[in-house]
């Protein structure tokens, strides 16, 4: 056997010499990004909106509320929503174009065996064909598809992180709501037991001679508005219910358990500074790993317009017991080498040239999309709890002046000195009143979920069991 000098050898020594080649060049960077993409955005210093402490935004928000039901029902979300699964496969699958990525920087090696008889369909040869190739990359074009793929991979998992987080915030919000649902069901209750009794009232005021029938009439269609309103007030509840438990993953019965009341509002959220938003949120991020992994296929489409270049090498052993080799040296070794140059494809080269740079613009544009997007949702979240806070002081107060009304109009319609569309005017304006300060209080926590999701802070809690499926 005549021992080759190393055709493979002198393939791993191309390798190197085609990975010193050409170098590439680099993405724009975050600071030329944000200056070329958002040229007409001034960031302050500090939040317009204002109401927030300064310091650097804090992870784990979800321990804020102090609700460890909330905190369990994230926990079977992040296991068992669909849609979040979903991302996670895309996350699978762009690591697996990195692999076919790097892949084609390396050699590929194939061999083909042959064997035969007589009457075999080789004509009695036996041998074996071992054949590898590599392509030089001189021009980059292989190393740019290469940080494409890791780019795009990189933003797919800052998708995915992005994905987690909005789960947990619609989770958070979602359960707030189911809660918020239960507490207007009870404060309708009572607005149908208090209209039962104006009822009875007008009954027996009617009977001992001081009522009319028209009064009985008016509280029978008190009470009914009012039972009317608590069977829509049930069905949100029951929708509500559903909704969370479509969230993680269960049947939807509308028997999922809720907290009995809302958590309490925690401390004013550390907001951080407005020039650092860019650089945390995962969904920007994003939008930045793409504006990368764009860039790079220009600098991949634009090598394509060179020549490639090609290393061969290949080995044989053939034998046979039917007829004479004329050779009968074995192995034979051979090494060569490919030139392919493209010289006139119809335009379609340049075409792609041009189609990679319309997508770079593209996701220069989505990246500043998504970047005043993001200020704009910070700064909405915080102006919305300054006007919560206020509105929240104001239904309160209005809340206590009802319930003081309505005992003072039901003392003078005992009296006879009110009638009883002023017992009922009064007590809708109470039970409106109620509602209307529980559904601030409960906004109020939503826009606090709405607050960390939009600064980008993280939410995991330490080792979380998620409740299985019911």
């Amino acid at each position: 056997m005549r021992a080759p000098r190393s055709a493979f050898g002198i393939l791993v020594a191309a390798l190197a010499a085609a990975m010193a080649g050409c170098a590439l060049n680099p993405p724009p960077s975050a600071t030329d990004l944000q200056r070329h993409a958002l040229p007409n955005t001034v960031v302050p210093t500090a939040w317009k909106a204002g109401g927030a402490a300064a310091a650097p935004v804090a992870d784990r928000w979800l321990a804020s509320f102090g609700d460890p039901g909330l905190s369990a029902l994230v926990g079977e979300a992040l296991v068992y929503n669909a849609d979040l699964q979903v991302a996670a496969a895309r996350v699978e699958q762009a690591a697996g174009y990195v692999k076919v990525a790097d892949g084609a920087l390396l050699p590929s090696v194939g061999v083909v065996a042959m064997g035969g008889g007589k009457s075999g369909g080789s004509g009695g040869l036996d041998g074996i064909w071992l054949n590898a190739s590599l392509e030089l990359d001189v021009w980059g074009r292989l190393r740019y598809g290469q940080a494409a793929a890791e780019e795009q991979s990189a933003a797919v998992a800052a998708d995915y992180a992005y994905a987690r987080q909005s789960l947990a915030a619609t989770v958070a919000k979602g359960w707030f709501l189911a809660i918020e649902a239960g507490l207007q069901r009870a404060i309708a209750q009572d607005a149908v037991r208090a209209a039962e009794a104006l009822l009875r009232l007008a009954q027996d005021r009617l009977r001992i001679g001081n009522g009319n029938e028209q009064a009985v009439a008016e509280a029978r269609v008190n009470v009914g508005t009012a039972r009317d309103r608590l069977r829509q007030i049930e069905l949100a509840r029951e929708q509500a219910l559903r909704a969370l438990e479509l969230l993680v993953g269960r049947y939807p019965v509308a028997e999922i358990a809720v907290a009995a009341r809302l958590a309490p509002l925690p401390p004013p959220a550390p907001v951080g500074m407005p020039s650092q938003l860019l650089e945390r949120r995962p969904d920007v991020i994003a939008a930045e790993r793409r504006v990368a992994a764009a860039f790079d296929r220009v600098g991949e489409a634009k090598a394509a317009l060179l020549p490639r270049i090609s290393l061969t090498a290949g080995g044989s052993s053939v034998s046979s017991d039917l007829i004479v080799l004329t050779d009968t040296n074995n192995p034979i070794w051979s090494l060569g080498g490919n030139l392919i140059a493209p010289l006139y494809q119809g335009g379609v080269l340049r075409a792609q040239v041009e189609i990679r740079s319309a997508e770079e613009k593209q996701a220069i544009a989505d990246y500043a999309r998504i970047g005043q997007r993001a200020f704009g949702e910070v700064e909405n979240a915080l102006a919305a709890e300054n006007a919560l806070r206020e509105r929240e002081a104001i239904l309160a107060a209005t809340v206590r002046d009802s319930e003081r009304a309505l005992e003072l109009v039901q003392i003078q319609y005992r009296v006879g000195s009110a009638d009883l569309r002023a017992v009922e005017q009064n007590q809708l304006a109470l039970y409106s009143a109620r509602i209307s300060l529980l559904r601030v209080q409960t906004e109020r926590l939503a826009q606090r979920v709405n607050l960390h999701l939009a600064l980008g802070g993280g939410f995991d809690l330490p080792a979380i069991e998620p409740i299985a499926a019911q």
